[in-house]
């Protein structure tokens, strides 16, 4: 059953307090193994262009006994939204249930997972159309408002400078997504996010869509090398938007 947020209510007042640290601890954690049967940190809704509405992602996390994960709806935390109050529900009708918010513990069985908010923004870097995924943010703060309306910005405000700066200033963290799938190579775009303050990069990506999800051997090898000499993040995720988590399409 899916459960609609507040109508006309301001994001802050549907969204609850995010745990920038903690995520990052998680983000330092990640391995090529941890999605998407642990972590999964990219995915889309019908609030955006997928095919699972977000009762549905949260029933698949459940059964996946998913640790943690992200729903991020291109230019909207309407997924998110409604996946939380969906998951508000499902703790009324399990009273029993405990969340797995703690990560000091070993992971909890038939226990909801943690969901972070999270977003996925069109953005220019060296003037090529990249991604940049934001997690852990405060949707209403000012200077990400306007990334959140639905579409993309205009080309001004799309610079990825901007947009790095914006998922910051809302106390969230930005990440390159799937860097080796743009028109520029990962060697030039990487850099080039890093001088512009970019906390992490999506190091294991299936760029091949295969059957069984895995972070594709070549990319990522070479990703996480990037990763590693300039000290970022690495995250992953199966950019789900069909109709189940464990891959793309």
């Amino acid at each position: 059953m899916a459960v609609s947020p507040v109508q006309g209510a301001a994001p802050s007042q549907r969204v609850k307090a995010q745990d920038t640290r903690a995520l990052k601890q998680v983000f330092a954690s990640i391995e090529s193994n941890s999605c998407p049967s642990v972590y999964n940190f990219h995915m889309h809704t019908t609030c955006s262009d997928g095919r699972l509405g977000p009762d549905e992602v949260m029933q698949q996390a459940i059964a996946l006994d998913l640790r943690g994960l992200a729903i991020t709806d291109h230019h909207t935390v309407e997924g998110y939204v409604q996946a939380s109050a969906w998951m508000e529900d499902w703790r009324w009708r399990n009273p029993t249930s405990v969340s797995k918010g703690d990560f000091s513990t070993e992971c909890l069985h038939n226990t909801l997972p943690h969901l972070w908010i999270g977003v996925e923004i069109n953005a220019l870097l060296l003037d090529v159309e990249v991604h940049i995924l934001g997690y852990s943010f405060s949707p209403n703060h000012p200077a990400i408002q306007r990334y959140l309306q639905g579409g993309a910005a205009q080309r001004y405000e799309r610079q990825a400078e901007k947009v790095i700066a914006a998922i910051q200033a809302a106390g969230g963290i930005a990440i390159l997504a799937h860097p080796a799938r743009y028109r520029r190579p990962a060697p030039d775009l990487i850099p080039e996010a890093v001088r512009l303050g970019i906390d992490g990069v999506e190091t294991y990506y299936a760029y091949d869509n295969p059957a069984v999800w895995r972070p594709s051997p070549q990319q990522t090898k070479a990703i996480k090398r990037l990763a590693d000499r300039h000290e970022l993040l690495s995250t992953c995720g199966t950019d789900t938007h069909g109709l189940t988590l464990r891959r793309r399409l």
